[in-house]
């Protein structure tokens, strides 16, 4: 799986997933990231990658034509890239090692389902216990009356709360 995070709001993006990575699949990789990341209107300016021999320096070429500095980790430093390591930590801890994945088509599924639970509702510290997308306020919330709605996801591995209207 190779993915990337957006640091200012800890959003994750699924670029691919694949048994037989290579510099050329990391490269387009790249391209569709910045393509979606273009669509929403945003300009990365850095991309901190780790030192992996399948980013390339054509990898490094299409950022850098892009206009983003890309900054190599220190060998053996996780602290370089500490989101992405508590990011991978979480995935695997509440979906991965709790769920038998039997197939690349399930693995992919599974692993939609999770950033999209990640993207849009886990609350993160740094964010003010608020997901990487907010939900848009449209109306004053009004007070609760204690009743919640729970949502589950991945067959219930996941929950997810909210107040009712």
């Amino acid at each position: 799986m190779f993915f990337f995070i957006e640091l200012e709001r800890r959003r994750v993006h699924i670029a691919g997933i694949t048994s037989h990575p290579n510099g050329a699949w990391a490269t387009e990789q790249a391209r569709n990231v910045l393509a979606t990341l273009r669509r929403e209107g945003k300009q990365p300016r850095i991309l901190i990658r780790d030192r992996d021999v399948k980013l390339t320096k054509a990898f490094d070429a299409i950022l850098r034509s892009e206009g983003i500095t890309v900054i190599r980790t220190p060998i053996a430093a996780p602290q370089a890239k500490a989101h992405a390591e508590r990011w991978v930590g979480s995935l695997r801890r509440e979906c991965l090692d709790r769920i038998l994945i039997v197939s690349r088509s399930h693995l992919e599924r599974v692993l939609r389902e999770y950033v999209t639970h990640h993207n849009t509702h886990r609350p993160h510290r740094a964010l003010q216990q608020q997901p990487p997308i907010p939900k848009p306020v449209l109306v004053p919330t009004p007070p609760c009356d204690g009743h919640v709605h729970r949502r589950d996801r991945l067959g219930g591995l996941l929950h997810e709360y909210e107040i009712a209207a």
